[in-house]
């Protein structure tokens, strides 16, 4: 995270004793990534936070296998169609994915138990519902169009609120995600050129405590799955300080960048991960060049798949495909794609007519190594959508 925090009760230098109000000390932990040479949090908790008692593997829920995207094709998946059920930890169902990253959607519809991801960060994208994130570093509540991103190793769980579903795209990274180097100063504040800033995050405000026994986690690590019981309750932090912590960050309030002229996706992201990059399609004034055509030119993002999420509004671009809101388009890098068919002229006619701002809303992964197909995905996929061009 680009700034520091504080939140809580915290001793007034770090490292040195913090007496509980019982004479013993809090147990400090040190969350850091890169080996202690980049982003920390200090946490101090009322037990000690190493107590296990029970190690067991999981084999439920095991990856589900990818397959790669062969014969090569561009593809349309309609998650609106996948069942809904279970929660968004265990529900996750596999849409895409490679080495640096994977795609899965989930239709929650209960609490997920409390799960801690130590192969890498992730970001849940929450398309509807509302839902509470809980942690050991306290809460937040999200709702339609947060992204909440989750470092490395903290424990949480996921509670959908007021009997809703929770229907989110999750993407799961082999390392760390975080706002582009090109959005920050070289100390990490946000700069004015940014589409968000510092006061669009949203973190937790004040610690979560409970005060409870032995407690299973269900833990991810790039050899699978196992449940770790703990001889307390993981949430027993009294407070914490540092620039590494979950946060929220709602779609709505990215500036989208515009231009003349159509611009490239590069003015849309987001957040970048290792291997990939995350873009948001925002609602945006048309490009205003008096003779510009305000949708995207066909292009081959020779380096690049590109995954899209269509999360609302209306894709001018993709008219006649089938595309709809929940709807998912895998263009691999060996396709040339664009606007479909008569998309073009009707989009000029619409400026014509006095049409001034876009309505689109997406979510967009740009991976730098091709995504393989999960089982979901193909269970849910439009066949007939490679050929709507040529219709």
């Amino acid at each position: 995270m680009p700034y520091y925090r504080t939140v809580g009760e915290v001793p007034r230098k770090r490292h040195i004793q913090f007496p509980k109000p019982d004479g013993g000390l809090y147990a400090e932990e040190l969350m850091g990534e890169e080996g202690f040479s980049s982003d920390s949090s200090l946490l101090y908790h009322r037990h000690l936070p190493t107590a296990i008692v029970k190690a067991e593997a999981v084999t439920e829920g095991t990856r589900a296998t990818l397959s790669p995207n062969l014969p090569l094709s561009p593809r349309h998946f309609r998650t609106q169609d996948l069942p809904a059920g279970g929660d968004l930890v265990t529900g996750r169902r596999p849409l895409a994915g490679n080495g640096d990253v994977r795609l899965s959607y989930a239709a929650a519809d209960r609490p997920s138990e409390l799960y801690r991801d130590s192969k890498g960060d992730e970001c849940v994208y929450i398309a509807s519902g509302t839902v509470r994130f809980e942690s050991t570093y306290g809460v937040i509540e999200a709702a339609e169009g947060d992204y909440v991103v989750v470092p490395t190793g903290t424990i949480h769980r996921w509670v959908p609120l007021h009997g809703t579903t929770v229907r989110a795209l999750t993407i799961e990274a082999a390392g760390h995600i975080r706002p582009p180097k090109r959005y920050l100063s070289q100390y990490g504040q946000f700069l004015e050129h940014a589409p968000y800033s510092e006061r669009d995050l949203r973190a937790p405000v004040e610690p979560l405590t409970v005060d409870d026994s032995e407690t299973p986690v269900l833990v991810r690590t790039r050899g699978g799955l196992t449940r770790l019981t703990y001889a307390h309750h993981p949430f027993d932090v009294v407070g914490w300080d540092g620039c590494l912590y979950p946060y929220a960050f709602n779609i709505a309030d990215f500036e989208p960048i515009v231009k003349r002229t159509h611009a490239p996706p590069p003015v849309h992201q987001t957040f970048e991960g290792p291997g990939f990059v995350i873009c948001s399609f925002c609602p945006r004034p048309l490009d205003f060049h008096p003779e510009a055509v305000p949708i995207p030119y066909n292009h081959h993002n020779v380096d690049s798949d590109e995954f899209m999420f269509y999360a609302g509004g209306d894709y001018t671009a993709r008219k006649g495909s089938g595309i709809d809101v929940g709807s998912v388009s895998l263009h691999p890098a060996g396709f040339t794609h664009g606007p479909q068919p008569g998309a073009v002229e009707a989009a000029v006619d619409a400026v014509r007519q006095g049409k001034t701002v876009t309505s689109e809303l997406a979510v967009m992964i740009d991976t730098f190594r091709p995504l393989d197909l999960g089982d979901a995905a193909l269970s849910c996929e439009d066949p007939a959508y490679a050929w709507t061009w040529a219709r």
